[in-house]
């Protein structure tokens, strides 16, 4: 009873904190009118739910909590005390009222205080809105006004800016005529200065005055008076030309006198920009005066109808060029280099008379092309001496690539076009010519052992010499592009003597052993030598490196060529040599399979040894090689030593691994496994290999039974003892493919062989103690 008592002060005490807080929570809502109204109406209706009870609801707006509390207890207690097992149901459905009321009370405080300061802010910022568009009126207000003011005063002040205006532009008319006054005066004092400095004789000063005056000239440049201009560089011109008579005549040169002034007066003879020659300065004035008289003298020999001009003689005016040229190097280096050092001049003394003298080469040159353009043998032999001309002009008299010369006049499209045409043309005869020689295919060094390794006939050495020729030819010309054309006619004359060689090879392939059919062989193999080295050539390297930028411009080339020809893992010559290879391969192989038969034909008896019955190594007194394996070993030996002197030792090297590949395997399956041998048959083959066979290779290699791995081991397993061969069997059948069996194949010497093989090899074995094994 005591339990229940406290059970129902518990009740009665939640009841009275839950009212109380009804009642809080219905005074914080008062000031809100209908809100809290509404509020308090949710609450009632909560309360009432919980009580099941309308009186109750109204007890409850009467304020009367403590009947309430008592008429609800009553209600749901009562006297029965049976009823108090209801308590803790009623405990959890108030909880439950509590906490929504809580929750209720939140919301509702923030809706209130939401709507509360809305209205605030709307109203502020229509306060804000007015105040702007008042603020905006006045300023509507001013603008207008001051719009007004200042289209009144333009309008006032319009005579007068057209007055000001007027008088402005007298004022820089006169500004002008006083500049232009100005110059005047000054050039005209400065002619003075050079008529008196001329009468005093004091010429340094003279020409120190007329650089003064090319200063000026240089400045007016860029100024719209044409005839301030035209005067200007009349009056330098005419001072110049005096200066320059009076020098002459006293041959003497003011060296201190600016370059400029030569360059500013004296314009460089400049040909058709379709030479493309690269942009120089005109010849310093000193050496133009050196070079007058010799001017002179090319233009009488080389112009016109003298009888040294002729247009099949180039080699008359190059040589006369590179004679004044040599005569004048030590007067140059000696006399005029001195001075020009003296005078801080930075120009080499030698290399500008060769200047001088190249320009009337480039003008012959331009000038004699066009007549000559289609006759082929007046064309290729200017193109001769012109490089020639150039080699000796670079290498004896150090004349820079860079400077203007004959490549530039060669490399004019209509003229390199001709000249890559005739390229092709001569080359083409000459390899007509080399291929139907009656030494075409014997090689100049035949007699000296040292120099004749790679054993080249003579028309594969003239080939790579005619294209060794060709590279020097082209090698010095100005751009890559040009470079790479005559690259192109290279790789097309390589494969077309390789066409040339195949057909060739054709006609001799029932004599693939034969003295041409070698001959051949030993060409393809030393062209593909000689361009593999020429891969690695700088010049070519550079050649690829072009090629591969014109490549990437042209995607003409994957992504995978770019990258190898980049990284250089491919070079300019991979095509062909990839053909010539291939070539060489195919020959080979011919070769090769050739022996091979002869080999096969002759063996034809010792397959059919009668293996046994053949006696004991133990019955012989010595052990001899069989009749049989005579025929074929002989036959071996004979093809061996001729394919040695015919073919170079790279290629020999080649051929006869190719054909001990095929011997090893043609002994081992047709000799060996197609026979069964006694202990006598077993011994005499082992003889017969190790003692004939292998030793015919032991000039070309230290170990030549490593070459036969088949035939080797083979014999190895026919040759051993019972008991060892017993052991081994064993151990192959107990255990299959596992690593002991690999090893007990390994300790007597099998490695090539697989396990099914050595099985096969000991079945083929008759000599053993019983049947059952």
């Amino acid at each position: 009873m005591r339990i229940l008592a406290d059970r129902g002060s518990e009740v009665i005490n939640y009841w009275f904190q839950l009212l109380l807080g009804k009642q809080q929570f219905g005074v914080c809502c008062s000031e809100n009118g209908d809100q809290r109204k509404n509020v308090e109406e949710k609450s009632d209706l909560n309360i009432a739910a919980l009580a099941g009870n309308e009186q109750v609801c109204e007890g409850t707006d009467n304020g009367d909590l403590p009947s309430y509390v008592s008429a609800f207890i009553e209600k749901e207690v009562g006297n029965d005390l049976k009823s108090l097992k209801k308590l803790d149901k009623l405990i959890e459905q108030m909880t439950e009222s509590k906490m929504q009321l809580e929750e209720q009370a939140i919301i509702s405080a923030w809706v209130l205080t939401v709507s509360s300061e809305i209205p605030k802010r709307i109203q502020s910022a229509l306060k804000n809105a007015e105040e702007s568009k008042q603020f905006l009126y006045q300023s509507l207000e001013q603008e207008t006004h001051l719009s007004s003011s200042i289209n009144s005063h333009l309008l006032t002040a319009q005579p007068w800016m057209e007055d000001l205006g007027a008088m402005i532009n007298q004022i820089e008319e006169i500004e002008r005529h006083l500049a232009y006054l100005k110059w005047i005066s000054q050039i005209e004092e400065l002619s003075d200065n050079i008529q008196q400095y001329l009468m005093t004789n004091n010429v340094p000063e003279a020409a120190s005055t007329l650089v003064s005056m090319a200063e000026l000239d240089i400045k007016l440049q860029e100024s719209s008076c044409t005839h301030l201009l035209g005067f200007m560089r009349a009056t330098v011109k005419f001072w110049h030309k005096i200066l320059k008579d009076k020098l002459t005549r006293q041959e003497v040169y003011p060296y201190f006198m600016s370059r400029f002034v030569d360059e500013l007066l004296t314009e460089p003879k400049q040909l058709p920009e379709k030479y493309s020659l690269p942009a120089s300065p005109s010849v310093i004035l000193p050496i133009q005066i050196m070079l007058t008289p010799l001017q002179k003298r090319f233009r009488y020999h080389f112009r016109g109808n003298r009888q040294t001009n002729v247009i099949s003689k180039p080699e008359w005016y190059l040589a006369q060029v590179l004679m004044w040229i040599g005569n004048h190097t030590q007067f140059l280096d000696e006399k005029i280099q001195p001075i020009l050092d003296k005078a801080g001049s930075s120009v080499n003394a030698r290399l500008e008379f060769s200047r001088g003298l190249m320009m009337l080469v480039l003008e012959k040159l331009a000038a004699d092309i066009p007549c000559l353009l289609y006759d082929d043998n007046l064309f290729c032999h200017l193109v001769d001496e012109v490089l020639l001309f150039e080699r000796e002009l670079h290498s004896v008299h150090g004349y820079p690539g860079t400077f203007a010369n004959c490549m530039h006049i060669l490399s004019e499209e209509t003229c390199f076009q001709r000249w890559l045409t005739v390229e092709r043309k001569f080359a083409l005869q000459k390899m007509d010519s080399m291929l139907s020689s009656e030494a075409a295919w014997i090689s100049q060094y035949k007699d000296i052992t040292d120099v004749d390794e790679m054993k080249v006939p003579d028309c594969a050495e003239t080939f790579m010499t005619l294209l060794l020729v060709i590279t020097d030819r082209y090698k010095h010309l100005p751009t890559a592009s040009r470079k790479l054309q005559f690259l192109e006619l290279q790789k097309d004359l390589v494969d077309d003597f390789r066409i040339r060689l195949t057909q060739v090879m054709k006609e001799e392939t029932r004599a693939s052993l034969g003295f041409r059919y070698c001959a051949i062989l030993n060409a393809v193999n030393y062209i593909s030598t000689v361009l593999a080295d020429w891969a690695d050539n700088v010049f070519f390297l550079q050649l690829q490196q072009a090629a591969l930028e014109v490549f990437a411009e042209n995607n003409t080339l994957s992504k995978l060529q770019l990258g190898q020809l980049a990284s250089m893992e491919s070079s300019v010559f991979d095509d062909m040599i990839n053909l010539l290879e291939r070539l060489k391969h195919d020959m080979l192989t011919r070769q090769v399979d050739h022996v091979f038969r002869e080999v096969k034909d002759a063996a034809k008896l010792y397959k059919k040894e009668r293996w046994l019955s053949l006696p004991s190594q133990a019955e012989q007194a010595v052990m001899s090689l069989s009749s049989a394996a005579c025929p074929f070993l002989l036959t071996l030996r004979d093809r061996l030593l001729q394919l040695e002197q015919q073919l170079c030792f790279s290629l020999f090297k080649v051929f006869w691994q190719m054909l001990v590949e095929k011997l090893d395997i043609y002994i081992y399956q047709e000799i060996i496994l197609a026979n069964h041998f006694n202990e006598g048959g077993a011994a005499q083959l082992q003889f017969d290999m190790t003692r004939n066979l292998f030793p015919l290779f032991s000039h070309y290699c230290k170990r030549p039974e490593n070459y036969f791995k088949h035939v080797k081991e083979a014999c190895i397993v026919l040759n051993l003892n019972i008991g060892s061969a017993l052991l081994l069997k064993d151990v192959l059948q107990s255990t299959s493919g596992q690593p002991p069996a690999t090893a007990a194949l390994n300790e007597v010497g099998i490695y090539k062989l697989a396990q099914q093989d050595v099985e096969i090899l000991l079945n083929l074995r008759t000599n053993w103690p019983n049947t059952g094994k």
